[in-house]
């Protein structure tokens, strides 16, 4: 049955709020009877503020956010819930969890899909597939076949229903706003601030790390740190880093041929492209260079080591940490 995100959202927040005004109303009852208890009605404050109520409230804008709750850890907008959706749903494609069973489900060293597939309730009917190979490609344009913003327009119509599926893609782009498309603003999400945002819930410690070319946005890709293996670099490298290389050459050939009997005002266009592509070419042989030397090492990690100790091995390929 098709389902509006919309709706799921109000009714959560209605959940949530109430949750928090009853909270807030059972401790100033508490203060209130210790008050009298202790005869103190009038000495001390009963009202507890906005600020300290430590459960989960929820605005639609931060601009909404009352100057009493500003400090409030616990303090959500509709945009914190969308982005923690998409982290769902990208834990979802890569099997960290499932729209089949609750909790973790591959969260031990170099588990696969064939783990995953041993701990459904019905292997042979999976509601939603994680990642093959671990590798969600993240491109300026649709590029690869498991292109993470297909995946996750997948993922919303499966979980939601193909019916609401535009709807729900237009609510979740203008929860996280900017311009253009839902798709395009979704995409430009994940570009810029989806591992920003990772990196904040998980305290500098992501569990998904951002293979990354540099600020031209020639390569990126996220893997799930839990399903590394030794050969993944090379998988990178060979199945996604030299096919992007070819796509941004073919695409420099084919400005070049339409730059030679454009118009002027074209013109223009039309070089910017090529500029762009050849800076975006560039970025990535300079990191293929990078990965095909840690590719050639093997590298291997050990969770216990932690993300810190194990993030560190890659950091000439991977996303700094903010």
């Amino acid at each position: 049955m098709a389902t509006l995100i919309s709706d799921k959202y109000e009714a959560h927040k209605a959940e949530a709020n109430a949750r928090w005004d009853q909270l807030k109303a059972n401790e100033d009852g508490l203060n209130r009877i210790f008050a009298e208890i202790y005869n103190m009605m009038g000495e001390v404050p009963i009202e507890v503020e906005d600020k300290y109520v430590s459960v989960t409230r929820i605005f639609d804008t931060a601009e909404e956010i009352p100057e009493s709750f500003k400090g409030n850890k616990y303090v959500q907008t509709k945009r914190d819930v969308i982005v923690s959706l998409i982290s769902y749903a990208v834990g979802c494609m890569f099997g960290r969890y499932s729209l089949d069973v609750d909790g973790l489900v591959l969260a031990d060293a170099g588990q696969t899909v064939d783990d995953y597939l041993t701990k459904m309730p019905d292997p042979a009917n999976v509601t939603f597939m994680p990642d093959e190979d671990n590798v969600l490609p993240i491109t300026d344009d649709e590029y690869f076949d498991d292109d993470i913003i297909d995946r996750f327009v997948e993922f919303i119509r499966v979980a939601y229903g193909e019916e609401t599926l535009e709807d729900n893609l237009r609510f979740i782009a203008d929860a996280l706003g900017g311009k253009g498309t839902p798709r395009q603003v979704i995409r430009l999400y994940f570009l810029k601030e989806f591992f920003r945002d990772h990196c904040s819930t998980y305290k500098k410690r992501p569990i998904y790390w951002l293979f990354d070319s540099g600020k031209k946005n020639g390569f990126k890709a996220l893997i799930y740190m839990h399903r590394y293996q030794p050969d993944l670099l090379a998988r990178i490298r060979t199945d996604y880093v030299h096919e992007q290389q070819e796509r941004y050459r073919t695409q420099i050939e084919n400005v070049q041929v339409e730059l030679e009997s454009a118009q002027k005002s074209e013109r223009v266009r039309l070089e910017g492209q090529r500029r762009s592509l050849r800076d975006q070419l560039a970025e990535t042989l300079t990191f293929e260079e990078k990965l095909h030397h840690l590719a050639d090492q093997m590298i291997a990690i050990d969770l216990d080591d932690g993300v810190k100790v194990n993030y560190a091995k890659f950091q000439s390929v991977l996303a700094k940490i903010k």
